[in-house]
This record gives structure tokens, sequence and C-alpha cells, in this order.
């Protein structure tokens, strides 16, 4: 029988929670969240952090930092830009490597009205900002045990070198031992669990922008694993009619400008990085089912392989059909609901 997220509540996580030692987590706490993107390489990740602002206004997680895997020179602006938009100070870590992703939409951070700048940049340069696997380091050593969701929608560069990563001033742990220590669970945008136009063997893009990183998380990875595949985020697009008719609250929003410079409007897009956010912090409210437990092996060429297994430290998201429309409503609400701030 196929279980939903809300009857299995991802059974591995249930017992992190209740395990002797730690203290258990109701639904009342706000779950620490760390967005690990690579912004600037589909609209989804704007859409998806501007979600995770949205639920910490709603009392439902706190968005402890976000890292970036791009290391494009208007990407951590950006996101300074709507952190600061949304009200909310949250520690930034730049990418270390990678080939810079560009996009129209980092235009963002350039738009000006007459001679001055829509979005000045609230935070810091790029160059003076800690590079993303130490903040990860840091912000993790200072999170309760099993109490942090990791939500990677981008490349999987900075999980890779957390994992290999040594003691230092910051914590006496290795890297291994820190994520054990307080890592809950990880939602990882990434992959195919399901033919895509016709093809059983697709090679996603989260995947093949550092291989070896990706082989080395999924093989190496110490905690549960949920993977939202390709499948699911084409399967429930964001659509262009919300951009708009929702985001008038303000007369410029950074998210909906930057929806507008991805493609020529109108359009609709896939919320690829959306649904590992939306059941990161919403895992009981019955929006998808889960595969049986098993193991992901992301092979050479970039194809991520499911072999069924009991007690198996993965499950990836299946979306019945006649839960889309909710899915995409939910979505909608949470992308464009206006800050607190505002």
């Amino acid at each position: 029988m196929r279980r939903t997220v809300h009857s299995l509540l991802f059974a591995i996580p249930i017992m992190l929670l209740t395990a002797p030692g730690h203290p258990r987590v109701t639904a009342a706490e706000p779950v620490g969240i760390i967005f690990d993107t690579d912004m600037g390489a589909d609209i989804d990740d704007a859409l998806a952090l501007a979600m995770l602002h949205s639920f910490e206004d709603r009392n439902a997680c706190r968005l402890l930092a976000v890292t970036l895997t791009n290391p494009e020179e208007r990407a951590t602006p950006l996101v300074q830009i709507i952190n600061h938009f949304y009200g909310h100070d949250v520690p930034v870590g730049r990418a270390t490597n990678n080939k810079p992703a560009k996009s129209g939409y980092l235009d963002t951070v350039a738009l000006k009205d007459g001679e001055a700048l829509r979005y000045p940049n609230p935070g810091k340069p790029d160059a003076e900002l800690p590079a993303a696997p130490a903040l990860l380091r840091k912000v993790l050593a200072a999170q309760p045990d099993q109490s942090v969701i990791i939500v990677q929608v981008g490349f999987f560069s900075n999980l890779a070198e957390l994992l290999k990563s040594g003691p230092d001033d910051v914590c006496s742990l290795s890297g291994l031992d820190l994520i054990k220590k307080k890592v809950k669970w990880l939602s990882i945008m990434g992959g195919s669990f399901a033919k895509i136009d016709g093809h059983d063997h697709f090679t996603e893009y989260n995947i093949q922008g550092d291989r070896p990183a990706s082989i080395a998380v999924a093989k190496d990875w110490p905690t549960p694993i949920l993977w939202s595949g390709f499948e699911i985020g084409i399967a429930v697009p964001y659509p262009g009619k919300s951009i708009e008719k929702d985001f008038g609250y303000v007369a410029n929003h950074p998210v909906a400008d930057a929806y507008r410079l991805f493609e020529k409007m109108p359009y609709d897009r896939p919320t690829w990085d959306l649904t590992s956010v939306l059941v990161a912090v919403l895992p009981d409210r019955g929006y998808f089912d889960l595969s049986p437990a098993g193991r992901v092996t992301v092979e050479a060429d970039g194809f991520t392989s499911f072999a069924p297994a009991e007690n198996g430290r993965d499950h990836y998201l299946v979306l019945p059909a006649d839960r889309r429309d909710r899915v995409v409503e939910a979505l909608i609400q949470l992308v464009s609901q206006p800050p607190k701030s505002k």
C-alpha cells in the first residue's frame, strides 16, 4: 500500500524526534531550516525563498541560513535583497566552486527607478560573506541536536564539502558527525523517479551540476533523505497569473520582478524547488505520498536509481493527480503572502 507523508510522517525521522535523549519537537515549534540554493539558475529558487520567509512569518519555521552553490556575482545580492524585503536577518554563505549560472532574473539587483537602484543591496559584498561550507558548520553547531532540516535545491557541492570537513575552531566534530548530531533530515530537489517525456533514464540538472558531489552525498549522507524528483515540479507549475494579480500589495516586489525578468510574460513555471520546501515545513499535511523506503544511488552518468529496502534511508515524493490543485494553491498562497513588515 502506498503511504502518505501524513500517515508515515517519515517513519525514520519520527523516531529521531522521539528517541531517548532527544527533546520532542511539537507542531507548535518552528522547525529550523537551512536553504541551500543555486539562486540564479531558475526562478523557482526565488519563489522557494519567498515561501520560507512566509513560513517564518507564520511561525512555522526559522530560516537559519541561506547557502549558495552559484558563484555568479549577482546571486548573493539577490538573496540579501529578498531577505531584507521580508524583514528577516538571515546569514548568507557564498559559493566556493562551480561555474556561474547566469540568468536574466538576476538583473533584478540592477533595476532602477530613475537614477536610483530599486533594490539596493542591504548586505555585504559577495567577497565579504563567509564561504557556504564554513557557514553550514557554524550554524549547525549552534542548533539543538536533531533539530535542523536542510533543504537543498541546487548543486550538491556544499553538502559534499560539509560531509568531508574536519574539526575546526567552531566545532570539534567532523562534518559527518556534525550532521549526525544536528540534522533531522534532508529534503532534496534532485533526480527523477518516473519517466520524463517517455524516457526512463533522465539525468536531472541539479545532479549533473556537480556530479562527483552528487554521488558522494547520495552515498555517504547519514540522515534520512526525502527526494523531490523532476517529475514532481513539472506536475505543479506556478501560474504566471498569480504574479500579475497577487503581488500588488507593494509597488515593487523583488520576487515578482525576478519572475518577470526570467521569461517573457505570461508564463507558468514548474515548481521544483518549492515542493521540497513545502514538504520540509509541512510534512504532515498530506500534500504528497511517499515511495517505499529504499536507497537512492547516483550513477556515474548522473542517473538516480532507487532500490527498495526495508528501513532504507531514502524516500521520494509521489504526487497523486487529485492533489495537484491543492498543492498549487498552497504554493500560490505561500509565495504571494505579504510580509509582516509590509
